[in-house]
């Protein structure tokens, strides 16, 4: 299946394929240089897996689509997803977290899950591990990679996880800084094929233009169906509303002619057409030739860019 539900359960096996093979591979600087031993190592391995598995609760219907239309917090800044899996993690997400019968081996708190999550001061000493959940070689990416591959029937998102799982390592910085995430010598083509891999699904699937005026259809949909057009904060009350707004709910409400002319061309999957697209590195002439096509078709024109930054 290509659900979230299996992206996650994917993501902290990964996680945990990776965080064992460091242990095994770099056990002696995790303990010299980050003062570790086998009861810290454990319980760092629970929070891992427990920040893998919960690392997208927070996505709205349909993921990235949305995330512009979450509202801005009181620095005005918007919020992301990442803001909402905090949220859950910490509030929803507590008394599973914290009250299981085999968390008294390890004292985690709903707050040591959601720093991990998110990063920041909270997070101290298991800032190490992070990036195996937001990082440049994160189990999050190495999962939807292969993944979204396979279920697009493309080979883009291909590359030797077996081997970057054998090679990756504690590596000791030269300027006295911590320890970062790196790979042995023998896994730097398989690393390399990672950061590949991922560059060639984002050209031809994740940008790709159908998939992209879908995005603009769901956001726009989206915008019609929301209260005042936008989601709940993710705090309190309105923390419990956005947990309402899922998949299935959305769907129904497209189904039932809800959510206005965008919602109609999702159901007939009569979505906007590219009109003009200049190269990826565009010459002057393009740009004015994609300038006169924006002053003929005036608001007609959705530009891509901002449909592409979700």
């Amino acid at each position: 299946m290509h659900t979230r539900f299996e992206h996650s359960l994917g993501v902290m096996h990964v996680a945990s394929l990776l965080y064992d093979a460091i242990c095994r591979k770099s056990g002696e600087i995790l303990k010299s240089d980050l003062a570790y031993n086998e009861d810290g190592l454990n319980r760092d391995r629970q929070l891992v897996r427990f920040a893998a598995l919960l690392h997208d609760v927070g996505h709205s219907p349909f993921s990235h689509a949305a995330e512009e239309l979450f509202p801005k917090s009181t620095d005005g800044e918007r919020y992301v997803h990442e803001d909402y899996s905090v949220a859950i993690i910490n509030s929803e997400l507590r008394s599973a977290i914290e009250g299981h019968d085999l968390n008294a081996n390890y004292g985690l708190h709903a707050e040591d899950v959601a720093a991990m999550v998110k990063g920041g001061a909270k997070a101290k000493q298991p800032i190490f591990w992070r990036d195996l959940i937001s990082g440049q070689m994160d189990a999050d990416r190495m999962d939807y990679l292969l993944r979204d591959a396979h279920h697009c029937g493309v080979e883009y998102g291909r590359y030797d996880l077996k081997r970057l799982i054998t090679t990756i390592r504690a590596i000791r910085s030269r300027d006295g800084h911590p320890p970062q995430l790196g790979v042995s010598k023998g896994g730097l083509h398989a690393a390399e094929g990672l950061v590949l891999a991922r560059y060639f699904m984002f050209t031809q699937v994740y940008f790709h233009k159908t998939r992209v005026a879908y995005d603009v259809h769901l956001r726009e949909a989206l915008k019609k169906l929301l209260p005042r057009g936008h989601f709940p904060a993710p705090a309190g009350l309105a923390l419990k509303s956005y947990l309402e707004w899922d998949d299935w709910k959305v769907l129904g409400l497209i189904s039932n002619r809800r959510a206005g002319d965008h919602g109609a061309r999702l159901k007939s999957r009569n979505h906007y057409r590219r009109v003009y697209e200049t190269p990826e590195v565009p010459t002057k002439k393009d740009l004015e030739l994609l300038e006169k096509v924006r002053n003929r078709l005036g608001r007609l024109v959705v530009a891509e860019e901002s449909a592409a930054k979700s």
